[in-house]
């Protein structure tokens, strides 16, 4: 039995239960690799050069009321907000990224330096990424740093997943920018 085959039926026991990711050394390598490239893309760059210079200024009540309006308005008919965001320049380029994997990508975004959503291939659950891992443990590491979550069988596809975040550097400074989570069906790997 592979790997992949005792994972998923230990997750078929355990509904949501996030296991141990045997995947790592994959994911590792999809992350300094294939998606290493598509955050370099000038599109990405020009991105979050831009938003860091709008939001740089930005405290922790205007982060918040940022994200309090991103949640009120994903579970709204009109989401003005959201769809500013999807229909970007970015949001569209990272779409197209997602398409392009043959199912192997499940969602991409880019964070700004504050962890704020610059562009996303899906709807985020929040607009406000800076009090979670993929940021913390990329954006605030540095430059190369890699994030892999624990692998998590998603209920309502029963896929099962892993997000791989690194962080974005400016190819000028090497300075850290930015970074990006990858949903990764490992089925797909």
């Amino acid at each position: 039995m592979t790997r992949l085959a005792v994972t998923t039926a230990l997750l078929a026991l355990m509904p949501t239960l996030a296991l141990a990711n045997d995947f790592k050394t994959e994911l590792t390598a999809l992350a300094k690799g294939p998606i290493a490239e598509i955050v370099q893309a000038p599109e990405v760059i020009a991105a979050l050069k831009a938003q860091n210079a709008e939001t740089a200024g930005y405290g922790a009540d205007q982060i918040t009321a940022l994200d309090k309006t991103w949640r009120a308005e994903a579970e709204a008919s009109t989401q003005p907000m959201i769809d500013k965001v999807l229909d970007n320049p970015l949001s569209q380029y990272l779409t197209a990224a997602q398409e392009a994997s043959g199912g192997k990508y499940t969602e991409i975004f880019v964070m700004d330096a504050k962890g704020l959503n610059v562009g996303q291939s899906e709807v985020t659950s929040d607009y406000w990424q800076g009090d979670e891992d993929k940021w913390k443990a990329t954006f605030l590491v540095g430059p190369g740093a890699v994030h892999i979550s624990e692998l998590e069988r998603d209920d309502s596809t029963q896929m099962l997943q892993s997000q791989v975040s690194i962080s974005i550097t400016d190819p000028a400074t090497g300075a850290v920018i930015g970074a990006v989570t990858v949903g990764v069906n490992v089925d797909k790997l």
